[in-house]
């Protein structure tokens, strides 16, 4: 689908994201959360998209976490996906929700048995004192679950990022790109074009 045929961010972007998909070597669902905290200051970091429907962009973390406390204070977020070897991007802005309790428990209990460990083990964003302590935490919780399923932790679940704008990048020569902004409007989308 070309940027001037599309009519639906979603349908486009999940045509470039099959696309990154084939080509990107390392985690085409990386994307950078930029978050506001209670003080006003922004803080951005990689996190991976876990699911994607006409609702938003999905992903998983620790809610004790700095995101998750930027969240709790600010229900709003900005995203971004950058392809280098598609030499595309797309921004994604937005309120934040949580998903639900089914969601999160669905999505844990398909996560690698490790990762449900860790997200016992793991005091997300919290001082650590040295590797030591963090590998010791997971021996015990190793060790607490050893004989059943992993639950999920009461801290840890999901959040949708739930777009008003998303704007694709297409990198051109000389730095004339084409950018194409999506908004959402009481209709559905509005579309238009950005100088570069």
């Amino acid at each position: 689908m070309t940027l001037e045929a599309a009519t639906d961010p979603f349908a486009l972007f999940r045509d470039w994201f099959a696309e990154a998909e084939a080509t990107e070597i390392n985690d085409p669902n990386a994307m950078a959360v930029a978050t506001v905290g209670a003080d006003g200051r922004p803080t951005v970091r990689i996190v991976l998209l876990k699911a994607l429907d006409d609702r938003g962009f999905t992903f998983y973390t620790n809610t004790q976490s700095r995101k998750g406390e930027h969240l709790a204070a600010n229900q709003v977020a900005g995203i971004n996906f950058h392809w280098k070897s598609l030499r595309r991007q797309v921004r994604v802005d937005g309120l934040v929700e949580p998903v639900t309790e089914a969601e999160a428990d669905a999505y844990f209990a398909s996560r690698p048995h490790g990762s449900r460990i860790g997200a016992w083990a793991s005091q997300q964003s919290r001082p650590l004192d040295s590797r030591s302590t963090l590998e010791q935490a997971v021996r015990d919780t190793q060790a607490r679950y050893a004989d059943q399923a992993v639950p999920r932790p009461p801290h840890w679940s999901g959040y949708r990022v739930v777009p008003d704008r998303i704007e694709f990048w297409q990198d051109r020569e000389y730095r004339l790109h084409d950018r194409i902004i999506f908004t959402r409007s009481d209709g559905g989308w509005d579309k238009g074009r950005l100088y570069p």
